[in-house]
C-alpha cells in the first residue's frame, strides 16, 4: 500500500500524468489508462482496475528512467572519449600516402628537422643519459597519432623503444610496411591501432616521453587526452606537443593559405575552432599534473619547404611539459616524537 501511494504522488493526476507521458513518448498502454474517478467507489471493479492501472503504469515510468539513465551513460560516455568521427574520414583517403615527400605530408616531413632534435635534446638535457650512436637507447617513447610512423622511424633509429598508436588502421598497416624495408627498426618500434585513453590502464606510467605531434587540434575531448598522457608516463617524465595557435593569423596562414591557395595539406584538413592557444594548452596541462618547461615558436617556409624556429607563437609553436612527481604525504609528527628525533639526531639523552 505504501509503495502504490509514493507511485501514485509521483505520478499525479490522470491529465498531469498523460501530459508528462506524450513529452516522454511513454507507451499508449499507459496514457490511454482510464481514472479510477470512472468507476464506482468500492466496487469489486474499482479493486481490479486499480492493479491493472499502476501495474503498466509503473513498468512504464521504470521503463522511461532506465532509458534516460542510459542515454545519459551514452552521453558522458561520448564525451569522453579523444576520437572525433570527422578526422577519421579526413585521413582515411590519406592513408597510403605518409610517405609520398612531394605530396600532402611534406610539410611534415620537413619538421622532423625540427620536432626530432627538439624531442631529443630536452631528454638528454633533463636525463643526462648519453650513449654514441644510440642517444636514445633505453628511453620508452610513445608516439600518439603516429600516422605512417614518420616521427616514430627517426626516434626509433636514435635508440628510442617506440610505441606508436593511431585509431586508423590503414595507417597503421602502412607504417608496418615501411618498418619492414629496415630491418633495425623492427626491434626498435612496435605499431597498434587503437586510442590513447584504450591503453591508459595497460600502460600506467610506462613511457619516458609521449609525443603528441600535430595531434592535438584533431583530438574532440582534449582534456581527456591531456590526462590519459599523464596516467601513461612515468613520474618526472616528458610530454611533447606540437600544434597551431588559435589567431586570425593562424586562421589565415593554416587555413586559407595553406589549404586553399598552396594547397600545402588538403582543404578540411584543420578545424580553426579546435585550434587551441598556448595559455590556453598550458592551463589545461597544469590542471593535469604538468608543468611547462618552454613553450616556441615554429614558422614554415613554403617556398624553401623548411622549418626554423621563431620566437612568436602566433601560428605554429611547440611545447615541451613534465609530468610532477607525486609529492610526499603529509604526516604528522607529535612533540614527542620530534623530541625523539632531535635526541637521535644530536646524540643526546636525557
Amino acid at each position: 500500500m505504501e509503495v502504490r501511494r509514493f507511485f501514485m504522488r509521483r505520478l499525479g493526476s490522470g491529465t498531469t500524468f498523460r501530459r508528462v507521458a506524450r513529452a516522454l513518448h511513454m507507451p499508449t498502454m499507459c496514457v490511454s489508462v482510464r481514472p479510477l474517478s470512472c468507476l464506482p467507489s468500492g466496487t469489486p471493479d474499482q479493486t481490479v482496475a486499480k492493479k491493472q492501472q499502476h501495474a503498466p503504469c509503473l513498468m512504464a515510468n521504470l521503463t522511461c528512467k532506465k532509458n534516460f539513465w542510459q542515454g545519459r551513460a551514452n552521453m558522458c560516455t561520448a564525451s569522453h572519449t579523444t576520437l572525433d568521427p570527422s578526422e577519421m574520414k579526413k585521413f582515411q583517403s590519406l592513408a597510403n600516402r605518409w610517405w609520398n615527400e612531394q605530396g600532402e605530408f611534406a610539410a611534415l616531413h620537413s619538421m622532423n628537422d625540427l620536432r626530432v632534435p627538439f624531442i631529443r635534446d630536452n631528454l638528454l638535457n633533463r636525463n643526462g643519459r648519453r650513449k654514441p650512436g644510440s642517444p636514445l637507447s633505453g628511453y620508452k617513447i610513445l608516439d600518439v597519432g603516429c600516422g605512417g610512423g614518420l616521427l616514430s622511424e627517426p626516434l626509433g633509429r636514435l635508440g628510442g623503444l617506440v610505441t606508436g598508436i593511431d585509431p586508423l588502421e590503414d595507417s597503421i598497416r602502412t607504417a608496418e610496411l615501411h618498418k619492414s624495408f629496415d630491418p633495425v627498426l623492427n626491434n626498435q618500434i612496435h605499431y597498434r591501432s587503437c586510442l590513447l585513453e584504450d591503453i591508459t590502464e595497460e600502460a600506467a606510467e610506462t613511457f619516458d616521453a609521449v609525443v603528441a605531434s600535430e595531434v592535438v587540434e584533431h583530438v574532440n575531448d582534449l582534456e581527456t587526452f591531456i590526462s590519459s598522457c599523464y596516467e601513461v608516463l612515468k613520474p618526472g617524465a616528458s610530454l611533447f606537443i606540437t600544434t597551431i595557435n588559435k589567431t586570425n593569423l593562424s586562421f589565415s596562414l593554416a587555413i586559407v593559405v595553406a589549404e586553399s591557395f598552396l594547397k600545402i595539406v588538403p582543404s578540411g584538413t584543420h578545424d580553426w575552432d579546435k585550434f587551441v592557444s598556448p595559455v590556453d594548452l598550458e592551463r589545461i596541462l597544469e590542471s593535469n599534473g604538468f608543468y611547462v618547461e618552454s613553450i616556441n615558436g615554429m614558422c614554415y617556409n613554403p617556398l624553401s619547404g623548411s622549418w626554423s624556429w621563431i620566437e612568436s607563437t602566433a601560428v605554429n609553436y611547440a611545447v615541451h611539459a613534465v609530468k610532477q612527481k607525486a609529492q610526499p604525504e603529509f604526516t604528522e609528527t607529535t612533540a614527542e616524537e620530534h623530541q625523539d628525533q632531535t635526541r637521535t639526531s644530536t646524540g643526546t639523552s636525557v
